[in-house]
């Protein structure tokens, strides 16, 4: 049976884990034994003895659980001492950063482990429940406004008190991808004022339907990348855009940067000039700081305070400051990438390549290394419908007598095209049948036009009425009902008693709307 190991994590300060106990009794209904290191859970609170109770096996140490486990699911990177332990045909699910660490790629490659990159997740609809990137996003924004609001000494809301007024607190949030918007959320609930700024205008109306306000660049530039995420933007519009920063940094409390791009340094957009032009006592959170920030003055890892009195926050944990919560989400991630990987729910991994989600987080496999995946085929965010230019009253005017005047040339084609058959009916029927048959298709024709012009929401009532034209046929099966013939009595008496009901039926119906108008 396939064993799947959590080893602890190694990298200084990380306080998740990949396994939680409800996640490991998910795993096991899948088929797989589960298995994870001694006190791994411990800085996320999850004891031995909770993992213990949901049926998973402690290892008294990460070599026995390296050794044992067929697939390793861990948060961060494997170090240089976990590389070493790669074994063939072992799996290895984490964040990886495979496009930077190209000793874990070759490493992967001849040992013949396959690494799965958790980040690399395709940002499709059908992967959303494994995009473990967006799940820690998420609570970095939210985190990141806590963080602020720690260091920023007043209310997000405003309040009138008898001793005095507080004006709300002012947010500016840049970059609305998923940590953006969780920011503004959060913002927004607590009271601020919140104002956010991407440079990709599909996301205005996530942002306005937030409550906040999105600042409008005017410039003609599409900065929608692949993915969901931004493009590089042009040295024109990065100045229009540093502009727009300047004015906002006179105004706002609180500045929290989102903007990253994979694999690239974060754009700087927030310069020093602006820090020094925000007022004392405000707070600026990068969470770019991993990748150099989008803050001159963000120091990695690290909360500093300028001259001018501007708190920057630079930490790079925000999840793991919020452990509990994080490892539950990131093991679900976990959990929902191994159902994919085990398709017949029978402890049997199924490294399906053709798969795009599988293909697209796969970093190594079979002892090649299969990064970068292919791009993606569907795009995260759909790009707006062009706007449509309102015709003008002249237009539509115009456009209105054309419409009229086809549908009057092809009622008078249809009434010369009648006509005619009517002559050849008339050529070889005898006088008594045409007679009838032209006040026939005179009855029609009128009803026809009587119901066919009338607006739709009226017809329900309109037609309950027009059917008492029934009342014609009833009178024409009243003259046949004396005719000798026992058929033609039988037809005139079917006549007259459906279009009795007819005609009851229909003013049933209309009273019974018009009451529904009517003030009890």
């Amino acid at each position: 049976m396939t064993i799947i190991g959590t080893p602890k994590e190694t990298f200084a300060g990380e306080n998740r884990v990949a396994m939680t106990p409800q996640s490991a009794q998910d795993l096991q209904k899948l088929g797989f034994t589960c298995m994870i290191e001694k006190g791994a859970g411990a800085n996320a609170r999850f004891s031995d003895k909770d993992y213990r109770d949901a049926g998973v096996k402690i290892a008294k140490s990460a070599a026995e659980l390296w050794r044992e486990a067929d697939v390793i699911a861990k948060v961060r990177a494997p170090s240089a001492a976990e590389i070493k332990k790669f074994r063939k045909d072992q799996t290895v699910i984490s964040f990886m950063a495979p496009g930077e660490n190209e000793t874990l790629l070759k490493a992967g490659e001849k040992a013949g482990t396959t690494l799965v990159a958790m980040e690399m997740v395709p940002r499709i609809s059908r992967a959303q429940k494994m995009d473990a990137l967006s799940s820690m996003a998420n609570i970095a924004g939210y985190r990141a406004v806590i963080e602020a609001g720690n260091s920023f000494g007043r209310f997000f809301t405003g309040q009138v008190t008898a001793a005095g007024k507080v004006p709300p607190a002012k947010v500016l949030v840049i970059g609305a991808g998923v940590a953006g918007l969780a920011a503004i959320g959060t913002a927004q609930s607590l009271g601020a004022i919140v104002r956010a700024f991407d440079v990709r205008p599909e996301v205005a109306e996530q942002i306005e339907s937030m409550g906040a306000e999105f600042l409008l660049l005017d410039f003609d530039e599409d900065a929608s990348g692949d993915g969901g995420y931004a493009a590089p933007s042009s040295p024109e519009f990065r100045e229009k855009q540093l502009e727009l920063f300047r004015e906002q940094a006179k105004d706002v409390d609180i500045v929290i940067t989102t903007a990253l791009i994979p694999g690239r340094d974060a754009p700087k957009l927030w310069l020093k000039d602006m820090v020094e032009a925000m007022k004392p006592g405000s707070v600026i959170v990068d969470l770019a700081a991993e990748r150099g920030g989008n803050c001159d003055l963000t120091v990695k890892d690290e909360k500093i305070e300028t001259p001018n009195g501007v708190t920057v926050i630079g930490y790079t944990d925000f999840p793991s400051r919020m452990a509990a919560q994080a490892s539950n989400l990131y093991s679900t991630n976990i959990r929902h990438m191994l159902t994919d990987l085990t398709p017949e729910k029978d402890g049997v991994i199924v490294h399906n390549m053709e798969d795009d989600v599988i293909r697209g987080a796969t970093a190594t496999h079979a002892g090649k290394i299969t990064f970068p995946p292919p791009a993606p085929k569907i795009q995260a965010i759909a790009k707006p419908a062009p706007k449509t230019v309102e015709p003008t009253a002249e237009e539509k005017a115009a456009a209105e007598l054309a419409a009229s005047r086809q549908a009057g040339m092809r009622e008078i084609a249809m009434l010369a095209v009648g006509g005619i058959l009517m002559l050849l009916v008339g050529l070889v029927a005898p006088a008594s049948f045409m007679q009838n048959f032209i006040v026939f298709a005179l009855s029609c024709f009128v009803g026809f036009q009587v119901i066919w012009n009338v607006a739709h929401s009226l017809h329900t009532p309109l037609m309950a009425v027009t059917n008492a034209i029934s009342s014609i046929i009833i009178l024409g099966a009243l003259m046949q009902i004396g005719s000798g013939s026992w058929l033609v009595m039988v037809l005139a008496a079917l006549s007259v008693f459906m279009a009795g009901i007819n005609i009851f039926g229909g003013f049933m119906v209309t009273r019974r709307m018009l009451a529904m108008f009517q003030k009890s």
